[in-house]
């Protein structure tokens, strides 16, 4: 590894607070898995696929924290809302089991995956990537994160999503269709995943379209709450 200088500023480690941890924890990769409720896949007008979870990713860049404000992106007149669970890992994980999974898990947290829809249906279209839908500034809020210890198993805790104090999303976690260390050992055939590592873990039914001024609140059973504001562009 070379020790040249650098010829400019390499980009800042993105970082999600830890309820009572004393530090926080940085982002390594954003992992997405997509289509893992049924009522979402179906109003998406898409097929599930239960014998295998699939994944996209938003880049570390994307992260914004809850309570900011998200100018609205641009090349899109069509941003929504999606209200996830997120995993972080804590130890490395390859060619894992679910036990090892579940092992591995150091926190949960609420998460947004802010999605330029017309983008992501045009590249459905084409049959190409969804990176121009899913991956830009601001397309991944994350919420104070609770030890794994702390919050205990996924079973059916409520997640919700209100938008200017009206529900959008309503959903329990019993409705994810491959389970949070499904997930996990899956992607570990794939990927060496270590620490620093969050899973964003698909979205309930529900989501919309949402303009400037809109104020989104969301939570997740036993988890800090998310907010975000659409400013202007």
């Amino acid at each position: 590894m070379t020790t040249a200088p650098l010829l400019f500023a390499a980009p800042s480690v993105q970082t999600v607070p830890v309820a009572g941890a004393g530090a926080v924890y940085p982002v390594h990769r954003i992992f997405c898995v997509g289509r893992n409720y049924e009522a979402h896949a179906k109003e998406m007008g898409a097929e599930v696929d239960r014998e295998a979870p699939f994944y996209f990713t938003k880049s570390p860049q994307a992260v914004l924290a809850s309570g900011a404000t998200l100018p609205y992106p641009p090349g899109t007149s069509d941003l929504h809302h999606e209200m996830e669970l997120v995993v972080a890992l804590g130890a490395p994980l390859f060619k894992a089991t679910e036990e090892d999974a579940r092992q591995a898990i150091y926190a949960y947290g609420c998460g947004l995956d802010m999605t330029r829809r017309d983008l992501q249906a045009k590249a459905k279209e084409k049959r190409r990537p969804w990176d121009l839908g899913k991956d830009f500034e601001g397309a991944a809020v994350l919420a104070e994160m609770t030890r794994a210890a702390e919050f205990g198993a996924v079973v059916d805790q409520r997640m919700h999503l209100r938008v200017n104090g009206e529900i959008r999303q309503n959903a329990s976690l019993a409705e994810l269709i491959h389970g949070v260390a499904e997930v996990l050992a899956d992607l570990s055939h794939y990927y060496h995943l270590d620490a620093g590592d969050l899973v964003m873990t698909g979205t309930p039914a529900g989501v919309g379209p949402v303009v400037v001024g809109d104020l989104l609140e969301g939570g997740i059973e036993g988890l800090a709450p998310i907010s975000l504001r659409i400013g202007p562009a």
